[in-house]
């Protein structure tokens, strides 16, 4: 990539990290699939170190998947319920919540086990949250 298009990519993931109001706890994952670039928005939690899938969007190339990115952020609370999950990760004693948004309870609890096995969360609740 040309320095250009460093300079544009940075800005852009600048721009998806103030709009979601997270600095530093962002992983943009990209992956090269059938002559597109996928890329999967993951979010690190500094609470309990635990990274869950954001979003993912496939474009032409990184700049592209970038720009629908900053696009599906600036509409995705409109289209999207909100979840509440209870989990808990391995043995450990500790039951964890976290929220999501997504179109369905499946697509729920796909970017919670994005990326591990099923077998190391255990899920206790799950609840579609009331529409503000």
């Amino acid at each position: 990539m040309s320095t250009d298009v460093h300079v544009a990519a940075a800005k852009l993931q600048k721009a998806i990290e103030e709009h979601l109001g997270v600095e530093g706890g962002l992983v943009f994952d990209f992956t090269n699939e059938a002559n597109q670039v996928k890329l999967n928005l993951i979010t690190v939690n500094s609470r309990h170190n635990q990274s869950f899938l954001f979003h993912t969007e496939v474009g032409l190339d990184r700049l592209d998947a970038l720009r629908k990115m900053l696009e599906y952020l600036k509409s995705y609370r409109d289209k999207e319920n909100t979840y509440t999950i209870q989990w808990r990760s391995g043995h450990q004693g500790e039951l964890h919540t976290s929220y999501f948004r997504a179109r369905n309870i499946y697509e729920a609890l796909d970017k919670l086990y994005f990326g591990r096995d099923l077998a190391t969360i255990t899920v206790y609740n799950v609840v579609m949250n009331p529409q503000a």
